[in-house]
């Protein structure tokens, strides 16, 4: 987040002042900028340094810098939502590599990135489309704690495809993982207006799912 001098801070000795209003005071010396300021009973932050001299208006900097934290926080949720891992199995998966898939796909959908389960058949196990199309259906039940189907399983070719999108961050809870997921962005706005902690408990981690062989 972008830091901003506020109040002693400021270091020209002119500034364009901005009122609370939004009013245009144009150019004042900073003494008399900083006195409006304290008769208003805000503070002078300095929201354009560039400009000659520096814009400073006339706000509430804590909740100034709280709207700007709440915007970061928003810009990085879509940004990590655009992305979308795809995790790739087949139908004689290992139950270590599956345990070992689903943690990684529980980060991603922790994290709030978007999970492509791809089920690959290879050669003869196209015979096998019913074993794959349960497996998926498993994956989605194992993950539903994190993440929900867009849509039921379809088969592309040879690529049976789902995708997963994360639930609402209060809603997701851990099951084969237990430490934090740096980058979750678990803050969201409480009922008066101050962020508040997204609580997931973590459960003991499973044994894998048993699959098809």
């Amino acid at each position: 987040m972008q830091e901003y001098r506020a109040n002693h801070r400021i270091r020209a000795r002119e500034v364009f002042l901005v009122a609370a209003d939004g009013k245009k005071l144009g150019v004042v010396g900073i003494t008399d900028a900083m006195a409006a300021a304290r008769q208003a009973g805000l503070d002078l932050v300095e929201v354009s340094s560039n400009s000659t001299p520096p814009v400073c208006k006339i706000l509430d900097f804590g909740k100034f810098r709280y709207e700007l934290a709440k915007r970061d926080r928003e810009a990085k949720r879509h940004n990590l939502a655009a992305k979308v891992k795809e995790m790739k199995f087949h139908v004689n998966i290992d139950p270590h590599d599956y345990a070992t898939k689903m943690r990684h796909a529980e980060e991603f959908l922790w994290k709030g990135m978007k999970v492509k389960i791809v089920m690959a058949f290879r050669g003869r196990e196209m015979q096998h489309q019913n074993l794959g199309q349960d497996l998926v259906k498993t994956i989605r039940n194992d993950l539903k704690l994190v993440g929900a189907a867009d849509a039921d399983p379809k088969l592309i070719g040879k690529n049976i495809t789902m995708m997963l999108t994360p639930l609402p961050v209060k809603k997701r809870v851990r099951r084969w993982t237990t430490e934090e997921a740096e980058g979750a962005y678990e803050e969201e706005e409480g009922e008066n207006g101050a962020p508040e902690q997204a609580q997931a408990t973590p459960e003991t981690t499973p044994s894998p799912s048993p699959t098809p062989s």
